[in-house]
Formats: structure tokens, C-alpha cells, sequence
């Protein structure tokens, strides 16, 4: 990963007019953003999937007719109403028409003639967080070596890491760990699926005895994954000093099973690493894991520091003793 990491987002471009289709993409590779195209007749089924996306591209006229977009844009907005959509307009990049109404599906309006209105609105909505390069960085860094530990014979591979508005939850499996320190407060979710985890139990990839392979002991790799991962960052990012223990907000995390929902009570946009585990013998199915932060009880991006560990500070946590 490089030192000037680049965070992008994904959005979903749903354009009726083919032509402009190449100035959109243009647009997108300016600011960030990897546009993903869908056919009509699969809109619908790819927001239920495992796409993470920070918004919408969608043009009034989508589907062939005019307001074609706002019918399906309403839909959207009913179903994923955290994802934010851009309507693309021939004439206005104004929807006062549409909310003097009560609609209120969509996020702004933007022509291509002036995208400069568009650009700011997506700083305000999707890239609203600062991420210091060196958090992005070493989250990757020490994730990575997490997973190397506890698999055996594996390739790991780690996409650039992004920013997303979805709220999906990804596979059977999830863990979810509090991060707190002077500058942050929130949580660490790690999400997989059961079966190539299992795979990689029963294949002698992990730690974990093959004949003991059941779905408590593929809990464990995941929580010990997680408590790693954590105390990783906390030895890393979180000073030793003791931090105010006063009275501390918190929010109720609400989880949706059947629709594979989750909220922490923030509309903030949420900071992903994507990370594939593949077998090097080829036995087994590589394995995914999503892992999101979420600041969503204070974040104090300016207090950020990396630990300067000194002998004194290994000593009063224990992490290094005399001989």
C-alpha cells in the first residue's frame, strides 16, 4: 500500500443516455469513485447482493422514457434508503420541483454541463471523514499479518481500501469488537461466510484441529482473529496514558437478521478493507473477509498519533518483563 493512500467508493451508475456514459466515467476517475454499471432488469437484485456502494448515479430519464429515474430512484430510496442518489437532470440541478411535492428520495440533482456542484455534494456526503494515510495503512498492515498468523499455506490479498454508506451485513459470521482511545471511539466488524471457513478448518489451514470442525470452533478462529486485530490497534494507536472515564454516550447497534441489516445510529459513512484468502494447494474455496471501522461515538482525526513505544510502557503493560 502506498504512502499517499487514495480512498474510493463505489457507486452504482444507472444512465440512460449511452453517450454520456464516457464523461461520467471521466468524472468518476477524478474524484475517486469506481462507477459499477447495471441493466435494468437486475437494479433490484444487485442492491440485495454483496455490493458495497457509497451512493447512485441515476438519470431521470433511466429505462428508456421520460422519468423513467424517478420512479425506480423511489423505489431505491425504499429499499436502501442510507445509500445517497444523484439525479442526473437535462435542464435544472435543482430539485425543488420534486420536493415541493414531498419527494425527497434524492440526495441532489447535477447536469453535465456544471458537475462542479456534484463534486462538493459527494465531499459533504461520502467523503466526509478525513482518514489519516497511516491509520489506512497500518490497519491494512496489521490485519494482514492477523490473518497470516492464524491460517497456514495461504496467499492474502487486500483490495484498496474504500469508503461505503451500506449498512449489509455479508455471510453467517460476524464479529464486533468497541475501539476506544483519546481520538476515537466506535467498532471493528469482521464479516465472512461460514463454509469456506469451514473448509479451511477441515482442510488443516488453521490452527484448529480438522476433526474438531464444527461452527463453535470456526467462532473462535473469527474471535480470536478479532481480538487480535484489536489489540494490534491498540498497542499501536492508543496511548498508554489513562484516558477520561466520565460518562461516555452510546448508541444501540440494531441488526437485522432477515434483511442483513445493521445500524450503529450513525448516517456516517463507514471505512472498508476487503481481504481474500486463497489456499496455495488450490483444495480449498478462498475465503472473504469484509472488515469495516465505524467511528460512530467520536472521531477526533487531528488527536490521531502513532505510539511511540518506550521500555517503561512495555514494562507497565507486561508485555515485557526482566529476565
Amino acid at each position: 500500500m502506498s504512502e499517499d493512500t487514495k480512498l474510493v467508493s463505489k457507486v452504482l451508475v444507472l444512465e440512460g443516455r449511452e453517450q454520456l456514459n464516457g464523461r461520467i466515467k471521466t468524472f468518476c476517475d477524478e474524484n475517486n469513485l469506481v462507477g459499477v454499471k447495471a441493466h435494468g432488469d437486475n437494479v433490484m437484485s444487485i442492491l440485495r447482493s454483496n455490493v458495497d456502494l457509497g451512493g447512485i448515479f441515476l438519470s431521470e430519464d433511466y429505462g428508456g422514457r421520460e422519468g423513467g429515474g424517478l420512479a425506480i430512484g423511489r423505489e431505491i430510496h425504499a429499499l436502501r434508503p442510507e445509500l445517497p442518489i444523484f439525479l442526473r437532470r437535462e435542464a435544472s440541478d435543482s430539485l425543488e420541483d420534486l420536493q415541493a411535492g414531498g419527494d425527497h428520495a434524492f440526495r441532489a440533482a447535477y447536469t453535465v454541463a456544471d458537475m462542479g456542484k456534484l463534486k462538493r455534494v459527494l465531499d459533504e456526503c461520502i467523503f466526509s471523514l478525513v482518514y489519516p494515510n497511516a491509520l489506512v495503512r497500518g490497519i491494512a498492515e496489521m490485519t494482514q499479518a492477523t490473518l497470516a498468523s492464524q491460517f497456514k499455506d495461504v496467499e492474502i490479498a487486500c483490495e484498496s481500501p474504500y469508503i461505503v454508506r451500506d449498512r449489509i451485513i455479508y455471510g453467517e459470521l460476524f464479529s464486533l469488537i468497541p475501539l476506544e482511545s483519546n481520538w476515537c471511539r466506535g467498532y471493528m466488524m469482521l464479516q465472512t461466510e461460514e463454509q469456506p471457513l469451514m473448509g479451511f478448518v477441515r482442510g488443516d489451514k488453521t490452527h484448529v484441529s480438522a476433526e474438531r470442525a464444527s461452527f463453535r470452533e470456526i467462532n473462535n478462529v473469527l474471535g480470536e482473529i478479532t481480538n487480535m486485530i484489536w489489540g494490534a490497534f491498540k498497542n499501536r494507536y492508543v496511548a498508554y496514558e489513562a484516558t477520561s472515564t466520565g460518562h461516555l454516550t452510546q448508541v444501540p447497534i440494531i441488526v437485522n437478521h432477515l434483511h442483513r441489516y445493521i445500524s450503529f445510529g450513525s448516517e456516517d459513512p463507514q471505512l472498508c478493507f476487503k481481504y481474500t484468502l486463497s489456499d496455495r494447494q488450490g483444495g480449498q474455496a478462498s475465503i472473504t473477509v469484509w472488515q469495516r471501522f465505524v467511528f460512530n461515538l467520536n472521531w477526533s482525526p487531528d488527536k490521531f498519533k502513532e505510539n511511540e513505544t518506550s521500555v517503561e510502557a512495555l514494562f507497565e503493560s507486561g508485555e515485557l518483563e526482566l529476565f
